[in-house]
């Protein structure tokens, strides 16, 4: 019974750690998305902090990428940014924030 009961508590340890490096790894693409958005709406580095814990706190509304979609979009809305290009650019940031972790 004791294998069981090592494997068991290895699987468990492995799922925590992977949960624990998604969200380390969705906070850092959060950042760098709240980076971006903030050059593209000129503003100063007090504004930029304040927006990236905007952007950060957006994604706890719901699972997934949406809401941080959502709102990103809405502040872009002035700009002349498509939905395909905040897409590809959040696949992009999300691809750098995996390689910091690896």
């Amino acid at each position: 019974m004791n294998k069981f009961d090592d494997r068991e508590k290895s699987f468990e340890k492995k799922f925590a750690h992977d949960e624990e490096l998604k969200f380390k790894v969705s906070a850092r693409r959060n950042k760098y998305i709240g980076e971006w958005v903030s050059k593209e709406l000129s503003y100063n580095s007090d504004q930029e902090k304040e927006y990236i814990q905007s952007v950060i706190k957006a994604d706890f509304e719901e699972a997934g990428d949406e809401d941080v979609f959502r709102k990103i979009k809405k502040d872009l809305e002035n700009k002349s940014i498509s939905d395909e290009e905040i897409r590809k650019k959040m696949n992009e940031l999300n691809e750098k924030a995996k390689s910091d972790f690896t």
